[in-house]
């Protein structure tokens, strides 16, 4: 018997260089499934009369890509490689899909760290070197419309955000304010301190009882031989 021909006794049921097999149910995707209408498995026999069956390889299934804008079912491109963005190449818009540093996103929409790395899903960036000097830390460079859709779920809306960033304005003014005054007040004090100490050097005045006004937020004390009265402000 010739290498090509298969014998019973190796294989059952092997056919002209085909070996039977059972019925698969193949899954039609809409709520029923079809028997399979190829019974039969591709044989090779070796010189040394060893059937090899070559069965079929399973079937992949492939998730479709749709862009976002066109609609269209596309293969690959940048925006879905580097940041999972289903966009394709011809409706990348370099305005829409621009890039913002975590440091201008952070300072703009008032995000914090957890909000990029933490928060599911975690925002996808890519890194370049920082182009006003080589020597500071590379940037990470995130999508700006996941980044506003990310602002959206940490405030609710724009209007909320807007609130937030008065607020943010107006507690650092007060602070700006108050740092002001206690450098004003300081100078103040060390100003009457020197005009204070002259007066001693031509007359020890005498002062009576502290008074402090209320308007002012200002002490002061009159001397009762002289009349001087010596102002002052307590930190």
């Amino acid at each position: 018997m010739s290498n090509s021909s298969c014998s019973e006794s190796k294989v059952k049921n092997c056919i002209d260089g085909k070996v039977k097999r059972a019925p698969v149910d193949v899954d039609t995707g809409a709520g029923f499934f079809l028997e399979s209408s190829d019974d039969t498995i591709d044989t090779k026999t070796t010189k040394q009369g060893i059937t090899i069956i070559h069965e079929p390889g399973p079937l992949i299934e492939v998730d479709n890509l749709f862009c976002e804008e066109c609609n269209k079912e596309f293969l690959d491109s940048y925006l879905f490689s580097k940041f999972d963005h289903p966009v394709c190449d011809s409706c990348r818009d370099e305005e829409k899909h621009s890039l913002i540093t975590k440091t201008d996103a952070k300072n703009n929409y008032l995000l914090k760290d957890e909000d990029f790395d933490k928060r599911e899903p975690p925002l996808k960036y890519i890194v370049r070197k920082n182009p006003h000097n080589d020597k500071w830390g590379d940037m990470k460079l995130y999508l700006m419309p996941q980044v506003w859709k990310r602002v959206l779920e940490v405030w609710g809306n724009e209007e909320s955000l807007e609130a937030a960033r008065e607020e943010r304005s107006s507690n650092r003014e007060k602070a700006k304010q108050k740092k002001f005054n206690k450098k004003l007040k300081e100078l103040r004090m060390s100003v009457r301190s020197s005009l204070w100490r002259k007066d001693l050097s031509g007359h020890q005045h005498e002062y009576g009882d502290e008074i402090y006004d209320e308007d002012e937020d200002m002490y002061s004390k009159t001397c009762t031989s002289c009349g001087h009265v010596w102002s002052y402000e307590k930190m």
